[in-house]
């Protein structure tokens, strides 16, 4: 029986179907600069996957693994982030405008310039050491289910 992997796939191909990748294995993935806007991408595993300027905006990236993935100014506007794992990701000039952060882990991220008004956050998120989201424009709710 013949199995295809995600390294099978040409960069081409994966955009096509971001779209439907819910908990794919992802990690590692070249998709800098790509267009997955509004992707289902919950439960996928992206750890040090490269989104250095990609659109993500309004994706669902709910409970991803994106432990150290590279989302340098990376488009993540109103995007579903809540239990995501950000652990070491570098999100430097990343816009995070309205993204929903509740639950997420952004412990040792890099959030330098990166664009947080108005993203939704809750009693449960991590942030990185010294980090202030209120001073980044961050905005605490109750529950953001």
């Amino acid at each position: 029986m013949y199995s295809r992997t995600m390294a099978d796939f040409t960069r081409e191909e994966v955009i096509d179907i971001a779209h439907k990748l819910v908990g794919a294995d992802l990690r590692d993935i070249d998709l800098s600069d790509a267009d997955l806007w509004a992707a289902n991408l919950n439960t996928a595993d992206l750890n040090g996957a490269n989104l250095r300027g990609a659109i993500l905006g309004r994706a669902d990236l709910s409970r991803a693994n994106l432990r150290g993935a590279n989302l340098r100014g990376a488009n993540l506007w109103a995007a579903n982030l809540n239990m995501a794992d950000l652990r070491g990701a570098w999100l430097r000039r990343a816009n995070l405008r309205e993204a929903r952060l509740s639950g997420a882990d952004l412990r040792g991220a890099d959030l330098w310039g990166a664009n947080l008004l108005d993203a939704k956050h809750d009693d449960t998120t991590v942030w990185p050491e010294g980090f202030d989201p209120v001073a980044a424009g961050a905005v605490l709710v109750e529950d953001d289910a």
